[in-house]
């Protein structure tokens, strides 16, 4: 039996909560990315505790005052660096398309969040790694800003059960099976890639999550969605739902 989602929408991350003494928009974007690309790649490598203001001014070639005008603490540096890739998961959902097809949408949708999180692995881990060391209130940035991208792949799960193409299950665990399957690329990424590439770990974590879900119909739905694609239809199973 499905469940509703929460009636409460999470809403985006709202930047201004870590104060700048920039008023600049463009600019505090700007720097802010320079500060958070240098934050990201020493934290993944020496932890958030051992990585201070000074190394990171260094890193990003910047002078360590200058990071304060654009973050008061450490902890609002994390809180960007976590934020600037949970944004480009939301933004690549927002913008994903394949057609108007809801087995279509629902594929483009898995493929953007994997390789939103191929192209920022270390970012994806550090979200893992280092959310704990955050203070309560910017944990719940984090848990609104995942809710909020999770929703857009959840309204396409919703429209293959309503189109009829998958059975009626609990959209909020499919959601996050889905979701779990994009980041552990990013945690096993030493040992999944030896033996799949990007696409091949997309299109196999698909093809299992349809043959979990799909009715009669809707495997005759992703048959036409594979030959679009050059791909074999699926063998006819010998019973079928829907």
């Amino acid at each position: 039996m499905k469940k509703k989602s929460p009636s409460t929408v999470p809403r985006p991350f709202d930047a201004t909560v870590v104060k700048s003494q920039v008023t600049d928009v463009a600019l505090v974007q700007r720097r802010r990315e320079q500060i958070v690309a240098a934050a990201v790649e020493l934290f993944s490598v020496q932890g958030f505790y051992r990585t201070t203001i000074q190394e990171i001014a260094r890193k990003a070639g910047v002078s360590t005052g200058l990071i304060y005008q654009y973050a008061e603490t450490k902890e609002d540096v994390l809180l960007l660096a976590l934020m600037f890739v949970m944004e480009r998961f939301r933004r690549e959902l927002e913008s994903s398309r394949d057609g108007t097809e809801p087995l279509s949408r629902l594929y483009a949708a898995l493929d953007t969040y994997c390789r939103v999180v191929d192209r920022h692995r270390d970012a994806a881990v550090l979200a893992y790694r280092s959310t704990m060391s955050l203070p309560r209130e910017y944990r719940e940035y984090i848990k609104q800003a995942e809710l909020a991208t999770n929703e857009l792949m959840a309204a396409r799960i919703r429209a293959c059960i309503e189109a009829g193409l998958f059975r009626d299950a609990n959209v909020e665990l499919l959601t996050y099976r889905l979701v779990l399957h994009a980041h552990a690329w990013s945690l096993k990424y030493w040992r999944l890639s030896q033996f799949a590439t990007i696409d091949e770990y997309v299109d196999e974590g698909f093809d299992f999550f349809v043959h979990a879900l799909a009715t009669r119909k809707g495997k005759i739905q992703y048959g036409r969605f594979l030959a679009s694609r050059g791909k074999p239809a699926p063998e006819p199973a010998a019973t079928a739902t829907g």
